[in-house]
């Protein structure tokens, strides 16, 4: 059986690409997750979401623990098996949904206990919780239970929740116990602070993970605060193992990312713009809703494979978006997760060739140059 693993084949400044090995398959670094929220990545099939490119999904704790329930689940053969994804998955612990979705939560030494956004239901996640229901899901790469204060945050608020964090980690690693073929990755939190950062990545290490990620980023910082804390977060980090900034984010946010020594990222962005009309091109965001595209017989974008780009026009994809009509959301999902898997093999080619440098020139000028003009 294959085991987790995680082979750096090259680098270029800080940059770096790879292939993290598991039982089901390989996933090639820097990787982008689309995120599949209930067990599926909404308006797409999951052939769909194969052929743009993606090697990894991501399931969420939260959502499936409330329903169908992980329990259930488990029950149907897994979440592989539940929504026909045979490759690799990675599910989140479950506690940035705690903070930002249940209601009436209590926070304690314990866990978090809340009442479901659903339908009202009490419930109680600990790092103990959080690992058996990701167990019970079946995912390759489990996340360690975690707490991720909103930022701006003061720096007290943010010592006491990463030591927190950090006691959490270490009770999922003693719960995760030994699971062959499946990875536990651990968080690092401490907000823009260095040296917290710094405190949190070396708790992490001595209790020791498969792979680890940087938390509590994307929360309301911005993306200059962000890329600050960027440029010394990843290289806290075991230089041997998978480095996942959770919640990232736009291509830029992506680009600036890698440049900086992150391997993994996930975010909704690319699904969600899809169903409300935004489409994400070389040449920057293209609002499909507006009148100027009525009329247009051209693509998307011209040098796009994907089906909305090869086989409908500008003015089809603003006319079915007008009508609400389902192939809308369709269409500009699959063009959008098309271009995120693009985006990454174009950089994993850079990061190999030495040319990551000018990849990033090249990236920036053509969103500078803005959508083509219209007709």
């Amino acid at each position: 059986m294959t085991r987790f693993s995680f082979d750096l084949q090259g680098t270029d400044g800080s940059a770096r690409t790879g292939v993290i090995h598991t039982p089901r398959g390989q996933i090639r670094t820097p990787a982008f997750m689309p995120v599949g929220t209930a067990a599926t990545v909404k308006a797409m099939l999951p052939e769909s979401v194969e052929a743009t490119g993606a090697d990894i999904l991501l399931g969420n704790t939260y959502h499936l623990m409330l329903r169908p329930t992980a329990e259930r689940i488990d029950r149907l053969g897994g979440l592989h098996r539940f929504m026909n994804w045979d490759r690799p998955i990675l599910t989140d612990s479950g506690g940035f949904q705690v903070m930002s979705l249940a209601d009436l939560r209590k926070l304690t030494e314990e866990g978090v206990s809340f009442r479901s956004h659903v339908d009202g239901s009490k419930h109680m996640l600990t790092p103990e919780r959080s690992m058996e229901i990701q167990r019970l899901l079946g995912s390759d790469i489990v996340m360690c239970f975690d707490e991720c204060p909103a930022l701006p945050a003061d720096r007290k608020r943010i010592e006491e929740s990463m030591r927190l964090s950090m006691r959490w980690a270490a009770r999922s690693r003693e719960a995760f116990g030994d699971r062959p073929g499946h990875a536990l990755f651990g968080i690092q939190q401490g907000g823009l602070e260095e040296d917290m950062r710094e405190e949190s990545a070396e708790a992490l290490r001595a209790i020791g993970f498969d792979g680890y990620a940087i938390g509590g980023l994307a929360v309301g910082e911005g993306q200059e605060a962000m890329f600050r804390a960027l440029d010394f977060a990843p290289a806290q980090l075991p230089e041997d193992k998978p480095r996942y900034l959770m919640g990232v984010g736009k291509p830029d946010d992506i680009v600036g990312a890698v440049k900086r020594g992150v391997d993994m990222m996930d975010c909704v962005l690319p699904s969600r713009s899809g169903r409300t009309g935004q489409a994400w091109t070389r040449r920057g965001q293209v609002n499909i809703k507006n009148a100027r595209h009525a009329d247009d017989p051209r693509p998307l974008d011209a040098d796009c494979t994907c089906p909305a780009c090869r086989n409908y026009s500008r003015a089809y994809l603003h006319h079915v978006f007008r009508a609400q009509e389902m192939i809308s959301g369709m269409l500009l999902t699959w063009h959008n997760l098309h271009y995120y898997q693009d985006l990454m093999a174009g950089m994993r080619a850079a990061i190999a060739e030495n040319r990551f440098a000018a990849f990033e020139a090249a990236f920036h000028a053509a969103r500078a140059e803005g959508d083509i003009a219209p007709l």
